[in-house]
């Protein structure tokens, strides 16, 4: 198992400090990043910690994953890697019509 996590079902309100306590109560925390909407800055309810060792991050989503958070359910489990990011199968920017 990798070190990274990703925690979903975080409420808007969470800070990135607020996140660093609930995990370091299960190991040590290497960083925390709470995702935000680039235009408003408000969060988008997920984010990830990364952990120092995979055992400890093991520790950290089984005591975590399906416990409440002001309200809400946390969803914690290994932070897949990001994939390449393609048009998603959309085609050319011209709308799939050849310009010439």
């Amino acid at each position: 198992m990798g070190n990274k996590l990703y925690v979903g079902g975080l409420p808007y309100s969470v800070t990135e400090g607020q996140l660093q306590e609930i995990f370091a109560a299960h190991g040590t925390v290497e960083s925390v990043k709470v995702i935000a909407d680039k235009f408003t800055g408000q969060s988008r309810g997920f984010g990830f910690v990364e952990m120092s060792s995979g055992g400890e991050a093991q520790k950290a989503m089984q005591a975590l994953n399906g416990t409440q958070l002001e309200g809400r359910t946390l969803v914690v489990n290994e932070a897949k890697p990001m994939g390449s990011r393609d048009s998603g199968g959309r085609g050319n920017r011209t709308g799939g019509r050849n310009r010439w």
